[in-house]
């Protein structure tokens, strides 16, 4: 088969066709035709051809190939038929199976971990991203036979899953995955050090941090870019945005506040980015309010929720210590009037839930209103007695709270302030 090279001035591949396959195993909380539409999407955001769509209904997985003998025998069809390079499979397939399958079909395999973990390649931004990719990267291959590990000198994203020009398969050196793991996970503590430090700093900031989460292409880059003026990139792709951004922005009654644009979750994200990304999305552990980003238009909009959920459940943001959270309904704008408007009504006997249009601006300033709100909930008085040339202490209560009574007695000043228990933890926390 010819290579998959072809690449964009990006460095993203472009143009491989590929057929993608689903292996249904057991109940799932989706119609298969979902999850085919997902995986195509993944695949194409990297710029891959899908050409065919392909479901199997599996009573047990094969050890050898994953798949039965006659539907290996309908994928290679296919392959022949569609004249595919490639073939994504939507599940984890092992080493043992990818090679069989590889050989039945006569074109490449990758599971979806080795998808995501692609995708993942190429956009990471930051040189924390890109560590954290890797090394799943490298977790992730630990046990496979590897194309090429050139990738370990180049610069661009992407890590050799789809092959390239003078790649050849050759046997993984254990030593070198070893050692490269080890001197990534020695760099990456010195960047989770450091991001700790700037959090620590944050808290000690008189300024709330709000958290937008959400399933990936839910729209929180264009929420982001509508309630900051940024221009993240936000485009209607599959992980658009891998690396966390903060801008600061006012909410009524707040000054300022920071919030924070989060990677996307998707159903069965690979453990290895899991892990690997645990220091990106410690950004939401350390929030003060959550917004859980929905896209109300898709048709697995709750189960999408369940999934985000969970996975916030499995890094403690959610439940306990955890932070509130509000739930932004979004894409209101691609609903008909009757489902725009049973939406309005189910908001409406809910206190968590704003409905909006990030594309075209409707709900946002309701969705400010809320998180004033909610990050002023709790306010009380609290009585102060500072120093009188504690301008700092003294400006910073005015900012985030609101002053009732300030009395002056020689050098010493009393100020009555009600203000909430968050920005009081704040105040307390100041150097």
């Amino acid at each position: 088969m010819s290579g998959f090279g072809r690449e964009d001035k990006d460095g993203i591949v472009r143009g491989a066709r590929a057929i993608v396959a689903l292996p249904e195993i057991g109940p799932h909380n989706r119609s298969a035709e979902a999850r085919l539409e997902e995986a195509a999407g993944l695949a194409g955001a990297i710029g891959l051809d899908v050409v065919e769509r392909m479901a199997f209904r599996l009573r047990s997985p094969k050890a050898a190939t994953l798949l039965g003998s006659g539907q290996v025998e309908a994928l290679a069809e296919a392959v022949r038929m569609a004249e595919a390079e490639l073939v994504v499979i939507d599940a984890a397939v092992t080493p043992i199976q990818q090679r069989n399958l590889e050989k039945a079909v006569e074109a490449k395999v990758i599971d979806r971990t080795g998808l995501i973990l692609e995708i993942f390649g190429e956009r990471a931004a930051t040189a924390e991203g890109r560590l954290q990719v890797e090394l799943a990267h490298l977790d992730y291959q630990a046990g496979r036979l590897v194309r090429s590990w050139t990738h370990l000198e180049r610069q661009r994203g992407g890590f050799g899953f789809l092959g390239g020009p003078g790649e050849t398969q050759i046997e993984a050196d254990r030593r070198l995955i070893r050692d490269r793991m080890a001197k990534l996970r020695r760099e990456l503590e010195q960047v989770s050090r450091t991001r700790g430090l700037h959090r620590d700093r944050r808290r000690r900031a008189p300024w709330p941090i709000v958290a937008l989460v959400g399933y990936t292409n839910a729209g929180k880059s264009t929420l982001f870019n509508r309630m900051t003026g940024a221009e993240v990139m936000a485009k209607d792709l599959l992980f658009a945005t891998l690396d966390p951004t903060m801008r600061n922005i006012r909410l009524p009654g707040i000054d300022k506040a920071i919030l924070s644009d989060t990677v996307g979750f998707v159903s069965d994200l690979p453990t290895q980015l899991v892990a690997a990304f645990r220091a990106t999305l410690e950004e939401v552990t350390t929030a003060d309010i959550i917004v859980h980003v929905r896209d109300m238009s898709h048709p697995d909009s709750d189960a999408q929720a369940e999934d985000v959920a969970r996975v916030l459940s499995e890094i403690g943001a959610t439940g306990g210590e955890g932070a509130p959270m509000i739930e932004a309904w979004n894409k209101v704008d691609a609903l008909d009037a009757e489902a725009a408007a049973t939406l309005r009504a189910e908001a409406a006997r809910r206190e968590d839930a704003v409905v909006l249009s990030a594309l075209t601006g409707e709900g946002v300033d309701d969705l400010r209103r809320a998180l004033s709100e909610r990050l002023s909930q709790g306010a009380r008085v609290r009585t102060v007695r500072l120093s009188a040339s504690d301008g700092a202490a003294i400006a910073w209560l005015h900012q985030n709270g609101e002053v009732l009574r300030s009395e002056s007695s020689g050098e010493a000043i009393r100020l009555d302030v009600r203000i909430s228990d968050v920005d009081w933890a704040r105040f307390e926390a100041r150097d």
